[in-house]
């Protein structure tokens, strides 16, 4: 119960700051007080609007947004998102692009389940989109899934994922970008050993921390020191009465945020304050840069505690991927098993979450693999953010991921005379 009243205190607490927010703006929005003009009242106008709506979207699960796209026809196709394989956990989705042939580059991207939506990879989907058919990892929302429904950990993620591939077929290029890259490096393995034939052409990832201790960042240093216990008792928490999954054990997204927002408090205590005198000098958007950022970097979702805890244990602590060690299912999964899919491995040099070297410690893992199917990247001056959804990706490493898939694309024999 102890658990259950943490998770209604914090969420009481958004709902508190959300009212006090919409509640400053209408006070201050009120036509008496044109008679008495004074700056105080825009400014708390504007301080309501922009708390009202940070608060609101941490609890809303964000619309993709990719309405069209224009192809090299120069025309508008339409998009629509629809689901191929639907599982309590998490589903895969397509995003069909209306009116255009079939596409030779089919691309999987797995998206992080790390304390935000898989909508935070809309810009890196909407760059693929005019050159590749795209397929997401759409994980849900843990405090909406029914107890009913089970646990879920590393090992039933790595399980999704090896049904995803298979569900897609051999001819795939899987992209794995930040938390998942590990696992989709074991589920290749699985599907090595398990089905052959189903592999991925090629296997992309991304700033993903195969192996933690290859280079110290914050990330790994908090991983070191707080034991699993501390973790439990500190951050564990059980679902409240106004969800589906009351009851279940969380990793709570407003903890997670939290978590994010502290890393970088003077960064977003000055955005937050230049957009509030933006809005009261009537300067801001609906949509405008800092909106776009925020809308998404607040919207964030549950994980169950046992894929937060067995992260932590098996992947930062016990380091099982690194060594090679890890079991799914109570089977042993051999990542030299892997011999046909080319892999590239991309990394920031400023990525203080994955630093480079830690998603570099895959290469020499895949002891199957022929040299002239690997391959890496490190973007100069690039950030965890900016390998996947920003200038980097677009201009540099985006061109050299398609060209990789290119690359390792079965060659067409020629017809003999």
């Amino acid at each position: 119960m102890r658990y259950m009243m943490t998770y209604d205190f914090m969420d009481t607490l958004r709902i508190t700051n959300q009212w006090a927010g919409a509640s400053a703006q209408a006070f201050a929005s009120y036509p008496i007080w044109g008679a008495m003009p004074n700056p105080a009242f825009k400014v708390m106008a504007a301080w309501g609007e922009v708390t009202e709506r940070s608060f609101a979207r941490m609890v809303a699960k964000p619309d993709w947004g990719i309405d069209s796209i224009v192809m090299e026809d120069g025309r508008d196709h339409l998009v629509s998102v629809e689901t191929v394989l639907e599982r309590p956990f998490g589903d895969l989705i397509h995003f069909n692009v209306q009116g255009r042939p079939a596409m030779p580059r089919r691309v999987m991207l797995i998206a992080p389940m790390s304390g935000h939506y898989a909508t935070l990879l809309r810009s890196t989907v909407h760059s693929l989109l005019p050159d590749a058919d795209v397929w997401i990892t759409d994980w849900h929302n843990a405090r909406d899934i029914p107890v009913s429904m089970g646990k879920f950990d590393i090992e039933d993620y790595t399980r999704y994922l090896v049904d995803f591939m298979l569900e897609l077929g051999p001819d795939l290029n899987v992209i794995a970008v930040c938390q998942p890259a590990p696992l989709a490096l074991a589920a290749t393995a699985l599907l090595a050993e398990e089905a052959p034939k189903a592999q991925p052409r090629t296997l992309t990832l991304i700033g993903g921390p195969i192996d933690p201790d290859a280079a110290r960042t914050d990330v790994t240093d908090f991983g070191r020191r707080v034991t699993m216990g501390q973790l439990e008792q500190s951050i564990i928490q059980r679902v409240g009465f106004k969800y589906a999954g009351v009851g279940r054990m969380v990793y709570p997204g407003l903890l997670q945020l939290a978590s994010f927002m502290s890393m970088n408090a003077e960064m977003h205590s000055k955005a937050f304050s230049e957009q509030i005198m933006r809005v009261a000098k009537g300067q801001a958007g609906d949509h405008d840069k800092h909106n776009r950022f925020y809308d998404e970097y607040l919207a964030v979702m549950d994980m169950t505690a046992e894929f937060y805890l067995s992260t932590v244990e098996r992947v930062f602590k016990r380091r099982e991927i690194a060594q090679n060690q890890f079991v799914v299912d109570g089977k042993a999964v051999d990542i030299g098993k892997i011999t046909s899919v080319a892999v590239k491995i991309v990394e920031g040099e400023r990525d203080d979450i994955s630093a480079p070297g830690q998603c570099l410690a895959a290469l020499p893992l895949l002891t199957g693999l022929s040299e002239d199917k690997k391959a890496s990247h490190v973007e100069p001056g690039a950030g965890h953010y900016g390998i996947f959804a920003g200038k980097s990706w677009r201009n540099n490493i985006r061109p050299l991921v398609l060209d990789f898939i290119d690359a390792n694309r079965p060659r067409r024999r020629r017809k003999s005379a």
